[in-house]
């Protein structure tokens, strides 16, 4: 039994080296080539609290809330983002953090924001007929955000509209 605990931890900790070092690469692949760098601003600590609830109001789906939570910490988000932050600023790059709300539900063509825009791995515009893949189209809304926050200040997203008429320089 302690054999296979040894082996195991092993295996995890390789796991983790590997890991660091495939983010410790595009990381700086992407600080050495880019100026700005832009990510949503996720709160992993609030993604990935405890399902379990209390004595009087017990948590739903607990054992699924708790392999999601592993799989977010598992993934080190938070790792790449501290990664990515020292290496820009080393590099003279940015890092922009911007607010994730609606990023998958905004339109990047018209900026029309709906719940019924996206469904599943399909993005499609109501307001415009727009059709993307969703990761696509919200990589681009966060982006543009991003850009907007670096130029003006912090911007909403659904604000970028009146941030282009007050002479703010929105690059697309």
């Amino acid at each position: 039994w302690q054999i296979l605990q040894k082996k195991i931890r092993k295996l995890h900790s390789k796991i983790t080296r590997i890991r660091h070092n495939f983010l410790h690469k595009i990381s700086t692949k992407l600080s050495k080539n880019h100026g700005l760098v832009t990510l949503e601003d996720l709160k992993i600590k609030n993604m990935s609290k405890s399902a379990k609830g209390t004595i009087t109001n017990p948590g739903k789906n607990v054992r699924a809330k708790s392999g999601l939570n592993r799989e977010i910490l598992f993934q080190g988000w938070g790792i790449f983002a501290r990664m990515l932050e020292y290496k820009c600023s080393w590099s003279g790059g940015y890092l922009e953090l911007v607010d994730p709300k609606f990023t998958s539900q905004r339109c990047s063509e018209c900026l029309f924001k709906s719940k019924d825009n996206r469904k599943g791995k399909k993005f499609k515009c109501l307001n415009c007929g727009h059709v993307e893949d969703a990761d696509t189209n919200s990589a681009k809304n966060i982006d543009r955000a991003g850009r907007a926050q670096r130029d003006c200040g912090d911007v909403d997203i659904g604000r970028i509209r009146e941030a282009v008429t007050s002479g703010c320089e929105i690059h697309n």
